[in-house]
């Protein structure tokens, strides 16, 4: 997930059924990228639809964290830009039941097209089968749905904030025990995150070891569950947090209670590493307190599920391949299609980079 900070973090995606209309075929070699989407040389096309200028309800996983706060203040901003008439956001509460009823609630408004945040990656395909019986468009955002369809999941390729993640620690580390703390493995992001930790270690540097939390992208159980693995095992080298804007702080807190909280450069310093880019991690790289972080784009996020909810309510579809945002169109196995936004590792060598997004937000 994207740094959440509560319970089930789950997200997937798929290609809409919605755009079963008759098809005036357009492609879309040369065209801008307004008319075709954000690919280069992908053959973006458009079927018949509306014009684009219908209302969008936007619906949110949760409002308990950074990140997803940053996200739904960048919402109004990015609709404006990218031309969305966008309704005001709905929080579901980290409660995927909720989440549904939203869904169901926004399509009884009239809403012509749904950006949605999925909270659990399984559960979500009733509230998609909703809008695909309704021919609503959905985008997914941060999360991909297992079943249900979508016109684009945008997303960041967690695969690579896992394997960041494990390269970082690997090289400041050449042996020793490690923790990741884990999101939830219900998720997809938890999924490919802890999977691809765990993998890359085994692969490139066997003298680690890895301690695993499952926390499910709650802060409590990230703090008693590492206090607990703490007491049986004082001498952890190094962690890795799954979500930054859930785990940051009780983190934080738990090591300074144990007087284990040193910063970099300090005999006994754990090295940590995060992902989200939320403004707080970037403080503690600044002071020493974590290393590093991968910067999950809220900004891009919000921008491009907007950008694609319109083209999808015009009828617009996207093939696989480079776009010109510096992201790739990749194919998931599933068969519905992601848009893999950039997202950076910060360390203190970059966090004061100003077109960092944890940079802008006041």
């Amino acid at each position: 997930m994207a740094g959440w900070t509560v319970r089930n973090g789950r997200r997937d995606r798929r290609m809409s059924a919605w755009a079963v209309r008759t098809t005036a075929a357009a492609a879309c070699a040369g065209l801008a990228l307004t008319a075709c989407g954000s690919t280069k040389d992908t053959g973006g096309s458009t079927t018949a639809a509306g014009d684009g200028n219908g209302k969008v309800g936007v619906i949110l996983p949760l409002l308990t964290s950074p990140f997803w706060q940053s996200y739904n203040d960048y919402v109004p901003k990015m609709a404006k830009s990218e031309g969305v008439d966008a309704l005001k956001t709905v929080n579901s509460n980290s409660d995927p039941s909720q989440q549904i009823t939203d869904i169901n609630t926004e399509l009884n408004q009239g809403v012509e097209g749904l950006v949605v945040a999925p909270l659990d990656s399984a559960a979500i395909e009733a509230g998609l089968d909703q809008a695909e019986r309704k021919g609503v468009p959905v985008v997914a955002v941060d999360v991909a749905p297992d079943k249900g369809k979508v016109a684009m999941v945008v997303r960041a390729n967690n695969v690579a904030y896992g394997e960041k993640a494990c390269q970082y620690l690997g090289k400041q580390i050449p042996s020793g025990k490690v923790v990741q703390i884990m999101g939830d493995l219900a998720s997809v992001n938890g999924r490919d995150r802890s999977e691809a930790f765990r993998a890359c270690v085994k692969k490139n540097f066997p003298k680690l070891k890895v301690l695993e939390i499952p926390a499910k992208w709650e802060s409590d159980a990230a703090a008693s569950k590492l206090d607990t693995l703490l007491n049986s095992n004082p001498d952890i080298k190094g962690i890795y947090m799954q979500a930054g804007g859930v785990y940051l702080a009780p983190t934080l807190q738990t090591l300074k209670s144990k007087g284990m909280l040193k910063t970099a450069g300090q005999s006994g310093h754990i090295t940590i590493v995060s992902n989200d880019g939320i403004p707080q991690e970037y403080d503690a790289i600044r002071k020493g307190e974590i290393d590093a972080t991968v910067s999950q784009p809220a900004d891009l996020y919000a921008k491009y599920g907007m950008y694609y909810i319109k083209a999808a309510m015009k009828g617009e579809t996207f093939k696989p391949g480079p776009t010109d945002h510096d992201s790739t169109i990749v194919e998931l196995p599933s068969g519905i299609l992601e848009d893999q936004l950039p997202a950076p590792l910060v360390t203190k060598d970059n966090v004061d980079d100003p077109d960092l997004w944890g940079n802008t937000v006041k």
